[in-house]
């Protein structure tokens, strides 16, 4: 291409300068200027600057001999001719250049292109791709076949099972490289990612690159070639921008894995609760005939018959709550959702642990700004909470401590609050303890039960559209608040 274009240079300033000669006493300079200027340009484009200037010289060479007086000499009668002369060496030695320094432009726009429109297609193949193992063996396909390179392997996170220098690129987010004199070189600390700064020589035998997302390593990229591998400029662009897309692969798989996992759970949790449902049920049956027997027997004297009906009465309990809590998992928890007073749910709460309190002091109060409180819950299930906060806190409160049960308003909310003085809820257990089966490592051994009672009291509140939260009370112990939304009456 290059030697085609040196002929045709060539010939064409021959074929000018002969087509000018034959004229030249009509000719004007200027007219001999710009057609020397158009071979000039015409050389350029063809064959590149280095072309363009040897045809500016030579046909400066030319101009000056065949078509300026004296002829046929190197010698200049007219001294302004020498302004002519330097005028068009130097307007066609600038046109070459600039000639060519658009033509490189053009060339590296087209590449820019070029790799634009690669990286495209690895987009959509990654985000075609079905499968995430599918889409990471898209990308190191292409990196190999866009770097030249034998092997290309995109390493995810955990590299505990590869070698010692795998482990190490991953750890530091440093490039490192192995050499064909067997040395190993690091990238600099600091450095992000891939590292222009590559040895040329000796060659690299194998690369190793962390690859990123929001600054978290997820994986190594080995890049290896008994040829070398060649990281020029250009190439540690393509480099850097297919690792990116490696990156993202990596962080796909890593996700598809966790929602594997999860889908996995869920269905497990899902045969759980429908196993847990279909076993309470059928035990709920034979409990109430062995409860009746019980009675028969204890009826008769036999105090072993009081011991079977109240463990049967445990055991029935401990059946309902996992039926009920099966239930709200499914969300299929009948609910009565009504306008209701704050002042029965507590009188009938009060009323359903009296006899559990045993002499002790147990404070309710409404908060006198506001005596008529109104909300709309359920008040067979929000009985059911309060119920169950103030027997735990008759629980796990000193008998000498009084428990304050209290309700105000709290904006759209009504707050029915349960404070004790005992030892309290570390925040570490605060969401915890509402976990089914969840107990805590420091609950006294005399305290009975399995732990679904305050899993089954935050199902119904958020059943009912409320919530059941613990904090720490100022001075020690706990405090637990059910919130219902609240209501105005209307007014008559």
């Amino acid at each position: 291409m290059r030697g085609r274009a040196w002929i045709g240079g060539a010939l064409a300033l021959a074929l000018v300068t002969a087509l000018l000669y034959s004229v030249r006493e009509a000719l004007d300079k200027a007219h001999v200027a710009l057609m020397f200027l158009l071979v000039v340009l015409g050389g350029s484009a063809a064959g590149g600057r280095t072309v363009g200037i040897v045809l500016a010289l030579a046909s400066f060479f030319l101009f000056d001999v065949l078509f300026l007086p004296p002829y046929n000499t190197v010698v200049v009668s007219d001294p302004l001719d020498w302004l002519v002369l330097v005028a068009y060496l130097v307007t066609s030695v600038v046109a070459a250049q600039l000639l060519a320094r658009a033509q490189r432009e053009a060339a590296r726009a087209q590449q820019r292109a070029a790799e634009v429109d690669r990286l495209a297609a690895l987009g959509a193949d990654t985000l075609s791709a079905p499968r995430a193992e599918d889409a990471l063996s898209a990308i190191a396909r292409v990196i190999r076949e866009t770097l030249g390179v034998s092997v290309c392997e995109v390493l995810p996170q955990p590299v505990a099972a590869h070698e010692a220098l795998v482990q190490w690129v991953a750890q530091e987010g440093r490039a490192a490289w192995r050499l064909d004199d067997g040395t190993t070189r690091t990238a600099r600390e600091g450095a992000l990612g891939l590292d222009i700064d590559a040895p040329a020589a000796p060659r690299i035998r194998e690369a190793l690159y962390p690859l990123r997302v929001r600054d978290a390593v997820v994986g190594v990229l080995r890049l290896a070639d008994v040829r070398g591998v060649a990281l020029d400029p250009t190439r540690q662009r393509y480099l850097d921008a297919l690792a990116h897309y490696a990156a993202l692969g990596v962080e796909r798989l890593r996700l598809a894995g966790e929602a594997e996992h999860a889908a996995a759970l869920r269905e497990a949790d899902r045969i759980k609760d429908a196993l847990l449902a279909a076993v309470s049920h059928d035990l709920r049956t034979p409990l109430t005939t062995i409860r009746g027997l019980a009675h028969d027997i204890a009826t008769d004297g036999d105090e072993r018959g009081v011991v079977i009906e109240d463990e049967s009465m445990r055991l029935n309990t401990l059946v309902s709550d996992l039926l009920d809590l099966s239930r709200l998992n499914a969300g299929g928890v009948p609910l009565d959702v009504a306008l209701n007073t704050a002042d029965d749910l507590m009188g009938a709460a009060l009323q359903r642990v009296s006899g559990q309190l045993g002499g002790r002091d147990l404070r309710a109060s409404i908060d006198p700004a506001d005596p008529l409180l109104v909300g709309r819950f359920d008040l067979g299930h929000s009985l059911r909470i309060v119920g169950n906060l103030l027997e735990n806190a008759l629980k796990y409160a000193p008998a000498d401590a009084p428990i304050d049960f209290t309700v105000r308003r709290d904006g759209a909310w009504l707050a029915f609050e349960v404070a004790d003085r005992g030892p309290g809820v570390s925040a570490a257990e605060r969401d915890r303890i509402f976990q089914p089966f969840y107990r805590a490592p420091d609950a006294p051994a005399d305290v009975t039960g399995v732990g679904l009672g305050l899993a089954i009291a935050r199902g119904l509140a958020e059943a009912q559209g409320g919530s059941l939260t613990v904090h720490e009370r100022p001075g020690g112990g706990s405090v637990f608040c059910l919130r219902v939304p609240s209501a105005d009456l209307p007014v008559s």
